[in-house]
């Protein structure tokens, strides 16, 4: 089993920026890629970003690209999500994910783990 515990989450203005950690506990050499997710009020959970095990390879969603920067630290076993030039849009809860499985996807249900979420409000 892996654990993962999100933090970093807060109320930022539009135009700022927060940075999401993710630590990994547990069996951690199971997993080959991590991603973030987010869920916004009222809507589903969509996929954000995406990191493969050596953090070389990532992968986002149109809507956070070229603000956001996710990467890994596998000594330490933790993710990290940059969010920079937020939008009252990027509210949510994020979540993040472990996927022990190579292949990319931005489906939730294929990923194998996850943690308890972290608030992200922007306000405008």
């Amino acid at each position: 089993q892996v654990q993962l515990v999100e933090s970093g989450g807060g109320l930022v203005q539009a135009g700022g920026s927060l940075r999401l950690s993710c630590a990994a506990s547990g069996r951690t050499v199971s997993i080959y890629r991590m991603g973030w997710f987010r869920q916004a009020p009222g809507k589903e959970r969509e996929f954000v970003a995406a990191i493969n095990w050596g953090g070389g390879i990532t992968n986002y969603a149109d809507s956070v690209k070229g603000r956001f920067t996710i990467s890994r630290d596998n000594p330490k076993n933790t993710l990290y999500l940059q969010m920079n030039s937020l939008k009252p849009e990027d509210t949510a809860v994020y979540y993040c994910a472990a996927r022990k499985a190579v292949l990319y996807t931005t489906r939730e249900g294929e990923y194998d783990y996850w943690g308890q979420g972290t608030q992200v409000t922007v306000s405008s």
